[in-house]
């Protein structure tokens, strides 16, 4: 797995690449944890680039959103991929968290502020 994080205007997008699975969920955690850690509580996850998630990646993106919103922030998924989504539909995640057909869509969905 890899991941790159970058401003865009007032929200932070983190791209992610590859399984988020029980071997990479806790590098993913880290890496959400420390933009939350900074005042960067506006985060976008750009899953268009992962094709496969277990109930790991699932609790991490559950406990990133939850931790996000009490800062004060919040967390959307943008092209989530259908292998993805099938998981998240199984799970019941898709009413849960805020999924956006992709990164920009999801940028703006949030008010115009810092991130």
């Amino acid at each position: 797995m890899e991941i790159e994080i970058r401003s865009v205007e007032h929200v932070t997008v983190v791209s992610i690449s590859g399984s988020v699975d029980s071997l990479t969920a806790d590098t993913l955690a880290d890496a959400f944890s420390t933009q939350l850690r900074q005042d960067r509580i506006r985060l976008v996850a750009d899953l268009s680039r992962v094709l496969y998630t277990s109930s790991a990646g699932l609790r991490t993106l559950l406990s990133t959103m939850k931790d996000a919103r009490r800062r004060g922030g919040d967390f959307r998924l943008a092209s989530v991929q259908p292998p993805v989504m099938r998981v998240l539909e199984l799970s019941g995640f898709t009413g849960i968290l805020n999924l956006f057909p992709d990164v920009d869509a999801a940028i703006a969905s949030f008010p115009a502020g810092h991130a």
